[in-house]
């Protein structure tokens, strides 16, 4: 009875260990959109960070925080984000900057191009909010979406 009860712990164990695999390969093989290239325009950097944070996490989660935000810069072109680019590939490659993470890096990246005026403006908005003809859902997730822009803490 013993040796039925161990083959079968053995086969259960198979099977999780099997399905784990196959699951972690699902998720390797899941199709994530790449972040639309940046090129500096403060309004759009927040839809940029979080597009690139859900590629990182989905496609570049293993890979060192180099080549993290290296990819990042690739995707950083046009205009003023040009200069910026430049000087931050500069100061990486002298070693006059290291980051500790993609995350960080991103923080910075907001930062430059998002400016603190940008969280005071999303604070004066998060105030003016008004349901108006919004269902309650809708105007829940306008909330949700200003209050995180703004730096909110609630």
């Amino acid at each position: 009875m013993a040796a039925i009860q161990a083959q079968i712990q053995a086969l259960l164990a198979e099977g999780a260990r099997v399905a784990g695999r196959e699951g972690a390969e699902e998720v390797a093989n899941m199709e994530v959109a790449k972040p639309q290239l940046f090129d500096g325009t403060p309004s759009k950097v927040v839809g940029f960070v979080m597009g690139c944070k859900l590629y990182l996490r989905n496609k570049l989660a293993g890979a060192m925080v180099e080549e993290q935000v290296q990819w990042i810069l690739s995707y950083v072109q046009g205009e003023m984000a040009d200069v910026w680019k430049e000087n931050i590939m500069e100061e990486l490659e002298n070693g006059k900057v290291e980051y500790e993470s993609a995350e960080e890096f991103l923080k910075s990246l907001k930062k430059e191009f998002g400016g603190g005026e940008e969280e005071s403006v999303k604070a004066a908005e998060l105030r003016k909010l008004e349901q108006e003809g919004k269902t309650m859902e809708e105007f829940v997730q306008e909330f949700k979406k200003v209050a995180r822009e703004s730096g909110y803490k609630g």
